[in-house]
């Protein structure tokens, strides 16, 4: 397995194939531009072009993310290969030389007009992909008329296809960031409703004991003290809560009310992790330490529920050859500790359309991170599995 399933999507098999193809792809590259210096040698042809415009053009394509420089954009990238590749064909053409074409120059800009169709801006996508396909379809060229090794219609047929293809890359990237923004903004509007239901819980205590309070001041003034406490306690919970909401709703605009279900806390757990089992199911075992409390805030409790569901749904849809998954639950005194650990490796019997698409993690980091908690996920120290860990302090200052 690979981190890839902490998201929702396919485990580790996909991962590992994604990296070797995207080696056997640098690998057939490289071959590529070889060639391209074999064929620029064959009948006493020219070097130059070939030493000019492959190295920009790997560099643009191959130099790693990590290391880029800040000013290396990804408009950087695609043009500037293309105006180069531009130029010397016009040097070429202009000074009535024959240069032989390979694949290698091909393989490069039409590799550059799929990054710039796909990831420029908007602004500079069309820009980007227009000269790296005319720099594509100027390629014959450098050849003497009538002579070239390359069809131009079917040039013409590979820059569509190439920009067809990264256009739909591109609305399919678009969709999933519009479904993750979505997802986020759902799970603020749960948040904020679950701290609603909990100020409300508050609010309401304070009135009936400062009604209590009112009779108490006259014929038992010795429990007063005692009451006003307890309205002092749920007054500063509420505000801290109320804190939060106004945080969370900032950037969230309110739409209509859907019906939503409610949140669950620890006391729910033992029935949740019960019932993911069931008389089929991997062995489910909760594992709480005696030191969790149960007068954590109600907003931690909504938290780590929902990190244990999520887990659980992620462990059947992605690891259906589990047979055994333990939930544990630790306090430290500062933050409470849910992990939910598995041995699967990754096997399922669900179809594709069946394994989500991955957001649900997306929400639940979203609710980890807003508590100013940390939301970890991998395989297991001795690779049996995996584990999701969550961690959720609990004082109010880490709000």
């Amino acid at each position: 397995m690979s981190s890839v399933r902490a998201l929702g999507t396919s485990p580790g098999p996909d991962g590992r194939l994604r990296g070797f193809l995207k080696v056997f792809g640098i690998v057939l590259l490289l071959l590529a531009a070889g060639a391209d210096v074999l064929f620029a040698g064959l009948d006493g042809g020219s070097w130059w072009p070939q030493t000019v415009v492959l190295p920009i053009g790997l560099a643009a394509l191959l130099w790693p993310v990590a290391r880029r420089p800040a000013w290396l954009t990804v408009t950087v990238r695609t043009a500037v290969p293309a105006v180069v590749s531009g130029a010397v064909t016009a040097a070429v053409f202009w000074s009535r030389q024959e240069v032989l074409s390979g694949p290698g120059e091909l393989a490069v800009l039409l590799c550059l007009l799929l990054i710039a169709v796909r990831d420029c801006p908007v602004r500079w996508a069309a820009v980007c992909g227009v000269l790296d396909g005319a720099a594509v379809l100027a390629l014959p060229y450098r050849e003497a008329p009538g002579e070239s090794s390359v069809n131009p219609f079917g040039m013409l047929l590979a820059v569509c296809a190439v920009a067809g293809v990264a256009g739909y890359l591109r609305a399919l990237d678009h969709r999933r960031r519009v479904a993750v923004t979505e997802t986020q903004r759902a799970e603020r509007l749960a948040m904020a409703a679950d701290l609603h239901d909990f100020v409300a819980h508050h609010v309401t205590g304070i009135l009936v004991q400062s009604q209590v309070a009112q009779h108490l001041a006259m014929s038992d003034p010795e429990r007063l003290a005692g009451i006003l406490k307890d309205v002092e306690r749920s007054a500063t919970e509420a505000l801290a809560s109320m804190r939060r909401t106004v945080g969370l709703m900032r950037e969230v605009r309110e739409t209509g009310g859907t019906g939503r279900d409610p949140a669950g806390d620890l006391a729910v757990l033992p029935e949740l992790v019960e019932g993911f089992g069931g008389p089929v199911g991997p062995k489910a075992a909760l594992r709480r330490d005696p030191s969790v409390p149960d007068d954590l805030p109600h907003e931690v409790q909504a938290a780590a529920h929902r990190v244990v569901q999520e887990a659980l749904t992620n462990v059947r849809r992605h690891a259906a050859d589990a047979t055994e998954v333990t939930v544990d639950l630790a306090y430290d005194g500062r933050a409470l500790v849910v992990t939910v650990r598995d041995d699967g490796r990754g096997g399922t019997r669900l179809p594709a359309a069946a394994r989500g698409g991955g957001f649900g993690l997306v929400g639940l980091t979203e609710r980890v991170t807003a508590l100013g908690g940390e939301l970890r996920t991998g395989p297991r120290s001795d690779r049996r599995g995996w584990e999701v860990m969550a961690i959720l302090p609990t004082e109010k200052t880490s709000w």
